[in-house]
């Protein structure tokens, strides 16, 4: 062998030293990110954005995977723990899904039971009312068939009702109530909790009043509403 093919020997060697040198920093490389971030667990973000006191759905979140060790202890990694629970602040899209962002459901006091009503969206505080608000609910009634004497009026049924559910809002075709034609328009079932006298009165108003509207109030409790206050005609402005 002559000194030519002897350093075409001593290269290849080299270039195979250095190969394998190589091979064995990538491995070492990986294995030492492996140990630093650890195994890949599931864990869900937010698909669009959440308003506040909306049920929270599985179809609201995406499954993502992400190193376990960068995982908070509060992250939500299964979904039937959303269960019956609701938003309670805005989520924003792209979030990553924490247990205390979900509260449980408004749940029922002592003496009260759910009943739910269509709300037109055109006479309900439009995209503003959600569980957990409290709003006065109010009916106008009209003067047909109650008498010579009878004048319209705008009464308010129930101060202060709570809200614990609003749905979607859904179409309504054209039908007949009592003595009175709905036309088509859309519509949203909106859930209270309320004693049964109350639910007495919504679901009175529902089948004879005109319109049931509903008053969003602020946060901080429902105003006084004094004896006075509850009852409204146009015959009371027309004296002043």
């Amino acid at each position: 062998m002559n000194s030519r093919q002897r350093r075409g020997v001593v290269l290849l060697v080299l270039s195979v030293v250095c190969a394998l040198a190589a091979f064995a920093g990538v491995v070492w490389v990986i294995g030492d990110v492996n140990s630093k971030v650890g195994p890949e667990v599931r864990a869900y973000r937010v698909k669009a954005d959440i308003p506040a006191y909306t049920p929270l759905t599985a179809d609201r979140f995406e499954r993502i995977s992400m190193p376990e060790r960068w995982l908070s202890d509060s992250a939500v990694t299964d979904l039937r723990s959303l269960n019956g629970k609701i938003a309670v602040s805005d989520l924003k899209k792209g979030s990553l899904l924490q247990r205390d962002m979900a509260a449980d459901r408004p749940a029922l006091e002592s003496g009260q039971q759910e009943i739910a009503i269509m709300i037109d969206a055109a006479t309900g505080v439009a995209g503003k009312i959600t569980a957990g608000a409290s709003v006065n609910i109010f009916a106008t009634f009209g003067d047909e068939g109650r008498g010579d004497k009878a004048v319209a009026e705008s009464r308010l049924i129930v101060a202060g009702a709570r809200v614990i559910d609003v749905g979607k809002l859904t179409p309504i075709d054209a039908r007949r109530d009592g003595n009175r034609t709905v036309g088509q328009g859309e519509a949203v079932p909106i859930t209270f909790a309320l004693s049964t006298a109350d639910a007495q009165r919504v679901a009175y108003a529902e089948s004879f009043a005109e319109h049931v509207r509903l008053a969003l109030l602020p946060q901080d409790g429902p105003p006084a509403v004094a004896a006075g206050e509850r009852t409204y005609t146009l015959d009371e402005d027309k004296n002043k």
